[in-house]
């Protein structure tokens, strides 16, 4: 193997899967902070609920662009592939749990 560079579409699906992961992560603490402030629990058409679905909805679609940059970065010829397939992982855990959260979410409700 020679010197090898690193895929650039692997280091952009790395930062944006992490970035993603973190910005989902607050965005449902926020909620969970907001349906735990008020007793009758948040109302779903207030426009801070609605921004909060959309930022999710915003960063579950960066999750999802971090996923195929990394598949992309995953098979090119000749450079590393070990931030192609950390990018492939993260974004695929933290999509797979938001989907789980709103099941269980949705299931509570």
């Amino acid at each position: 193997m020679e010197n090898q560079k690193h895929s650039g579409l692997g280091i952009a699906s790395f930062t944006t899967s992490i970035v993603s992961g973190i910005l989902i992560f607050l965005v449902i603490v926020i909620a969970g902070v907001m349906e735990a402030s008020s007793p009758e629990g948040m109302d779903e058409e207030s426009v801070s609920a609605v921004m909060v679905g959309l930022f999710l909805f915003a960063f579950l679609g960066a999750a999802l662009i971090a996923l195929g940059l990394g598949i992309a970065g995953f098979l090119q010829k000749e450079r590393k592939k070990i931030f192609a397939i950390l990018g492939v992982v993260f974004s695929a855990v933290s999509l797979l749990v938001t989907i789980l959260l709103i099941i269980i979410g949705l299931a509570m409700g």
